[in-house]
């Protein structure tokens, strides 16, 4: 899917108030390069791409919050308007078997509920771009987890910090609730998550510990697709550009949030200690 250029340029020229000329002229292009691509007479090169979406988003043209929330307003009932981050262009079909085994849940093609939210995990990739997707549920199956044990322990189960504990009847069980169902929403947990979650394994502190610790670092939910039938009912939207300005202002913005959830943790380490049960407990 390539990026709906034409009509971007066209939308960022109106919320700016510009013409073509004046447009071009500021960002150093000629006006038949403006008026070409907006005809769609030409395919534009990774230079002109840059210079629109950077100058848009330099003069606070948030075009892709717009466009989310222009999605959302016209999504049909029984619709979620999901996001997908990715390290670069997705050709073909939508996929559940591309992922990694080692993912939060498994193997199966990743969503989640917002923008920025897709955008602060891939924003330190060069070519990396965000998808806007339209799912239907209707027919499907679905697990939700919370933030509790039972997430925690499948999260371990699937980032292969579980291996020892991997015949015990509970860890089985885990393993087969996971896969009881057509897609997954479930918290999300990147690497920073994961070393807590790993210290539970470890059995440095407690689940109830490692509960609150997590719920101070929430980075919201994830859709985890994980069969055809669930990944039929996913609709491509759009491809969503993002300029070096975009990525190094949602980068700062997520290293800013991590001082606060870090600091977050240590308070819950703290508040929380002696509460609950630890890894050997649970799976005595």
């Amino acid at each position: 899917m390539n990026y709906d250029f034409a009509h971007d340029i066209i939308a960022i020229r109106d919320i700016l108030e510009m013409s073509q000329d004046d447009f071009a002229k500021a960002i150093g292009v000629e006006q038949a390069t403006i008026s070409r691509n907006e005809k769609e007479h030409t395919d534009p090169g990774n230079r002109v791409l840059e210079s629109v979406y950077d100058y848009a988003f330099n003069r606070n043209v948030q075009l892709n919050r717009l466009k989310e929330m222009l999605f959302r307003e016209n999504l049909a009932k029984g619709h979620k308007l999901l996001f997908h981050g990715a390290k670069d262009e997705i050709t073909g079909d939508l996929r559940v078997d591309l992922g990694r085994a080692n993912n939060d849940l498994g193997t199966g093609f990743y969503a989640g509920e917002g923008y920025e939210q897709a955008i602060s995990f891939v924003s330190n990739y060069d070519k990396s771009s965000v998808y806007i997707l339209d799912f239907n549920d209707s027919k499907l199956k679905s697990k939700k987890y919370s933030v509790d044990q039972e997430w925690m322990m499948t999260i371990a189960y699937y980032r292969g910090t579980l291996k020892e504990y991997k015949d015990h009847p509970l860890v089985k069980k885990l393993l087969e609730e996971s896969r009881k169902c057509d897609y997954i929403i479930a918290p999300i947990a990147d690497n920073r998550m994961f070393q807590i979650i790993n210290s539970f394994i470890e059995g440095e502190i407690t689940d109830e510990q490692c509960k609150h610790c997590l719920a101070a670092t929430n980075l919201g939910s994830q859709y985890v697709f994980i069969n055809e039938k669930a990944i039929k009912q996913v609709k491509l939207l759009e491809r969503c550009y993002i300029s070096n300005s975009e990525k190094e202002f949602y980068k700062k913005k997520r290293s800013e949030e991590t001082k606060l959830g870090d600091d977050k943790v240590k308070l819950a380490r703290r508040t929380y200690r002696g509460q609950g049960k630890y890894i050997d407990e649970i799976l005595a």
